[in-house]
């Protein structure tokens, strides 16, 4: 199932500000999630949908997010590659990347 908030992006077509646009809550019973939408502070754009309209932006909200994790593994490709230009070796390469993650 896609995540909610990709759905809610798909409909309004932007990314709205999840602090204070729309709030999306979870209350996960059982080890079963449950996110739904507790506030709709963007009426005047587009009404607040309901579950069941936001399902029909599941291809959409896939698309969201295939379009992410190709956009990530590009720009990881691309620094791989503008950090060889430089004259890194793969070793140091991953030394950088470790040391990246460590003190993130």
């Amino acid at each position: 199932m896609i995540k909610l908030d990709k759905k809610i992006i798909a409909y309004l077509g932007r990314e709205p500000d999840f602090n204070t646009e729309v709030k999306l809550q979870d209350d996960t019973v059982d080890g079963i999630s449950s996110p739904y939408i507790s506030e709709w502070n963007i009426s005047s754009e587009k009404p607040k949908p309901t579950l069941l309209e936001l399902d029909s932006f599941e291809s959409e909200a896939q698309a969201i997010i295939d379009n992410a994790i190709n956009k990530k593994t590009t720009d990881k490709a691309n620094a791989n590659a503008k950090l060889k230009a430089l004259g890194l070796t793969d070793d140091e390469i991953e030394a950088i990347k470790s040391w990246a993650v460590q003190y993130k």
